[in-house]
């Protein structure tokens, strides 16, 4: 088994866990989303949308990681590198510093 495989496969593991764990806690998911506890007035905010947008991105996080667990055990453990950049780009793009602007899209109307 080489570094590549191992390393996409834990990380692929592990999102596909949390996204379950977000599918079956429904509303009670939010809680566990990082912020939302030290928002003013959690009640203003549609928890079941924030556990479902949290449970999509952990599974398009899975696909990555799978797709590329299997590109790096098939053709070479270097094709995880290039897993991880296309990874971080998307990880960091769902990433706020500020907690009100990172769930001003699931307030309530």
């Amino acid at each position: 088994m080489n570094v590549g495989f191992a390393a996409c496969i834990t990380l692929a593991v592990l999102f596909l866990v949390l996204g379950i764990m977000f599918a079956l806690l429904k509303e009670k998911g939010a809680y566990f989303v990082s912020g939302f506890r030290t928002l003013n007035h959690p009640e203003k905010y549609d928890k079941a949308y924030i556990s479902r947008d949290m449970r999509n991105q952990c599974f398009i996080y899975f696909v990555i990681l799978s797709i590329g667990a299997i590109l790096s055990y098939f053709i070479s453990a270097v094709i995880s590198i290039p897993t991880y950049i296309i990874w971080a780009i998307v990880f960091f793009k769902s990433v706020h510093l500020d907690v009100e602007k990172a769930f001003e899209k699931y307030l309530i109307k």
